[in-house]
């Protein structure tokens, strides 16, 4: 059915209703700014979930997707394709550690992937369980929702083939208590994203570092939306000076293309044998050139300086906007969240997309903004102009 229905009514009758039914249909973008079916523009402070790092149509993205697609598109993994692997070369290089890549499509596939490592690493000296944190979230498949402490998603998909024991987030004793000697890993992010971008306290990476040397268990940190400059480095660990012993990425690799990737460090690398994992469409060059043109313009145009720079100016006006409804602000770089006094995050974001700006309502009491790493300091200033007054209308 085409006639005057619009693309989200047709959306709805087309799609499993696992997403309803979004509130736009985008039809085009340039830079930090999008357009929807009806030609409303609106600044894109969520960029596909922290996904689109240099915005839309960049011309760096569009000038490596565009050349390599003319040359090849896809080879499987049983050829070897020119991009994938200076891609995996620039991540190790990035990372200055020794390791080894598997590239995949997605986050949730980079997660399987560190799980299937470390269940083959842990199970020759016969640690048997797991370790991760309530309110973290590591994906929807089966291996890696088994590791997600979200109850909501999680529980009516039970039960799951591992034993996972989760704590506190940012509670180091309640860690140590729950690593042991039986531990094959701990899965842990950085800052939790989809609890509302919430940071652990200082030293909780460090000490969590500790805990795993002291036991042998594996330190897995899920970068999935943290890397990639999002926080002002290339990897949001490195603002802790720790190093992970399994590190995944995904989301701002590809700015757009769908990329996942697996980093192993040290001796872990090296675990998985032949046939032990794949992926058709891991590698794909398509994908890992619009990755190598990410890394490359994020260091050529300096945005990791920018990402710290406009990234404090966007959360002190956040936090200088008097509210009754805003409780304040938390996050580093350009992943931030307006914590509000009220679960009314889905009226803001309402209200926000009425005002042309588009942000997610991540949590009923957090709105998440991660716009492309490109944003200007005008763009986020009319944001933080513009926020008192769509406060207001919810507040009403």
């Amino acid at each position: 059915m085409t006639g005057t229905s619009t693309l989200t009514e047709r959306f709805a009758d087309a799609f499993m209703p696992n997403y309803g039914v979004p509130p736009l249909a985008l039809v085009r973008g340039a830079g930090c700014e999008v357009h929807d079916e009806q030609g409303n523009r609106y600044l894109d402070l969520i960029a596909g979930i922290a996904v689109s790092s240099l915005g839309h149509a960049h011309p760096a993205l569009v000038e490596a997707v565009s050349r390599q697609v003319a040359t090849i598109a896809h080879t499987s993994n049983l050829f070897v394709n020119e991009p994938e692997v200076l891609l995996a070369e620039r991540l190790l290089g990035l990372l200055g550690a020794p390791g080894r890549v598997f590239l995949a499509s997605s986050g949730t596939e980079a997660n399987e992937c560190a799980l299937k490592l470390a269940i083959k690493h842990g199970r020759a000296a016969g640690r048997s369980y797991f370790v991760a944190a309530e309110n973290g979230f590591h994906g929807r498949t089966l291996g890696a929702l088994s590791l997600t402490g979200k109850a909501a998603i999680r529980d009516q998909f039970g039960p799951f083939p591992l034993d996972v024991r989760f704590v506190p987030y940012g509670d180091a004793d309640a860690l140590k208590q729950a690593v042991t000697g039986d531990c094959a890993a701990v899965f842990l992010e950085p800052a939790q994203g989809e609890a509302g971008v919430v940071p652990p306290p200082d030293g909780y990476l460090t000490a969590a570092r500790q805990i795993c040397d002291a036991t042998g268990a594996l330190l897995v940190l899920d970068e999935i939306q943290s890397a990639i400059g999002r926080t002002g480095r290339w990897f949001a660990h490195q603002h802790d000076g720790v190093v992970p012993d399994v590190l995944t990425l995904a989301k701002g690799l590809g700015g757009g293309l769908p990329i996942g990737a697996c980093v192993g460090i040290g001796p872990v690398a090296d675990a998985f044998a032949k046939g032990d994992h794949g992926s058709t469409f891991g590698g794909n060059p398509v994908a890992a050139a619009a990755a190598a043109a990410v890394l490359d313009t994020i260091e050529r145009d300096g945005l990791l300086d920018r990402v710290r720079d406009v990234g404090e100016r966007l959360r002190q006006g956040i936090a200088g906007v008097g509210h009754p409804l805003l409780a304040g602000v938390r996050g580093r770089g350009l992943w931030l969240a307006a914590v509000l006094t009220a679960p009314v995050a889905g009226e803001v974001q309402a209200a926000a997309q009425r005002a042309g700006f588009l942000v997610n309502a991540v949590q009923p009491d957090a709105v998440r903004l991660a716009p492309p790493l490109v944003i200007t300091a005008e763009q986020v200033d009319s944001f933080t102009a513009a926020l008192p007054g769509i406060l207001r209308e919810v507040g009403r």
